[in-house]
């Protein structure tokens, strides 16, 4: 499912639930193609066919954690 910032563009594709708070996206959506990055559930302003953020892109990239794995 793509992952939408407020400027209605895709900043990842989401992978999965992690935990119960955040949206883990796919690495092959990460800008370098190898790191998972994580998308706290606070940031979702609602869910259709994709997940809308209340996040710029901006705003999403610099403050998205890193996945360890």
């Amino acid at each position: 499912m793509d992952v939408i910032s407020s400027y209605r563009k895709m900043v990842g594709k989401a992978d999965h639930l992690d935990d119960t708070d955040k949206i883990k996206l796919t690495k092959q959506s990460s800008p370098d193609g190898q790191h998972h990055h994580f998308i706290p559930l606070s940031w979702v302003d609602h869910v259709n066919q994709h997940v809308h953020l209340n996040k710029t892109g901006a705003d999403i990239t610099s403050h998205w954690q890193l996945a360890q794995s």
